[in-house]
């Protein structure tokens, strides 16, 4: 995963199950470690996928992990927080 990330500047990692998704985790937490000293710091944002395994639908997790340094700073960013929710959603 640090070397994906040294030559790519991003990585995606597909997983389905708790298991894999445990692994991708601690391989995050151990890739953080190798590539910070060089001055990266990893982000990881997660999404759902639909892909197919053997003829069978099944959600995977898809973690896209690259370095926060290269994401849009938060003063760039849109903010979409909505004053008011719009017509027909419960208001909590």
């Amino acid at each position: 995963m640090a070397g994906v990330i040294r030559q790519a500047g991003v990585v995606e990692v597909q997983v389905v199950g708790a298991g894999a998704l445990n692994q991708a985790i601690k391989a995050l937490a151990i890739a953080r470690g190798y590539v910070a000293a060089a001055g990266v710091d990893l982000v990881c944002v997660p999404t759902f996928a639909d892909i197919e395994i053997d003829g069978e639908r099944r959600t995977a997790i898809r973690l896209t992990i690259d370095d926060r340094s290269q994401r849009i700073p938060d003063s760039e960013l849109i903010d979409l927080t909505a004053v008011h929710p719009p017509a027909g959603l419960p208001v909590d």
